[in-house]
């Protein structure tokens, strides 16, 4: 048998498809299964009753994770003058403008959060559509787009995610490392939902939080109880 079928055949013993799991639970099977070397991550993945063809619908925003992340998140500033200086004093990986726009288009993507100066947008707009598909335009509305470079920059690297329902209303984000304690873990979990809950747009009917789930980078998913949270 290989390792791929014993993998599965001890997530079938181990986890119940239908079963909606306490949050605590869930976390510990997903520990009890890992499989892998290296250091998996924890992803959240809420479905929301939302219909986000309507803008006032649209959930979208961000969360500190209490615990952090576990992992380096490189940042990518567009900023020129004072701004920059104060970018690369708060711990900017990368800062500048017209030269990292030309490398992005030439196919350099070796960072994971983006954040501009309102007087960069124009240099940014060029590669929205590098940007946009992937999830990394800078926006105004998650603190993205500012002149406050230094607190955005020291969020951002302490463990704040960025989240955003699609078109069917999911919502996925990335909540720290299996390695991390699961009590560690429930509360990143804990703070994200919650977040999410607070952000209930008032024209949104019906059951809001309807599906919740937990996973690792090679576990499986569990359904869990949203009263556990």
């Amino acid at each position: 048998m290989n390792k791929q079928s014993k993998r599965t055949k001890v997530f079938q013993e181990k986890v119940d498809a239908e079963k909606l799991y306490p949050l605590k639970e869930a976390i510990e099977i997903l520990k009890e299964v890992k499989a892998t070397k290296f250091d998996e991550s924890v992803d959240v993945a809420l479905r929301l009753g939302v219909d986000t063809r309507k803008a006032e619908q649209m959930v979208r925003g961000t969360c500190s994770m209490p615990n952090g992340l576990g992992k380096e998140v490189r940042v990518l500033v567009f900023a020129k003058a004072d701004k920059a200086i104060a970018a690369q004093d708060a711990g900017a990986d990368y800062v500048g403008g017209e030269e990292y726009a030309k490398k992005i288009q030439e196919g350099w993507l070796e960072f994971d959060r983006v954040v501009a100066t309102p007087d960069m947008m124009a240099v940014v707009g060029r590669i929205g559509k590098i940007f946009g598909p992937r999830g990394l335009m800078p926006n105004p509305k998650v603190g993205t787009v500012t002149f406050e470079v230094e607190s955005i920059i020291k969020n951002i690297k302490a463990g704040q995610v960025e989240f955003r329902a699609d078109k069917q209303g999911n919502l996925h984000a990335s909540v720290g490392k299996i390695s991390f304690d699961t009590d560690k873990i429930c509360e990143n979990v804990s703070a994200l939902v919650d977040t999410v809950k607070r952000m209930k747009p008032s024209s949104s009917k019906g059951i809001y939080l309807r599906n919740f789930s937990v996973s690792s980078t090679m576990g499986p998913g569990l359904k869990v109880d949203p009263q556990t949270t």
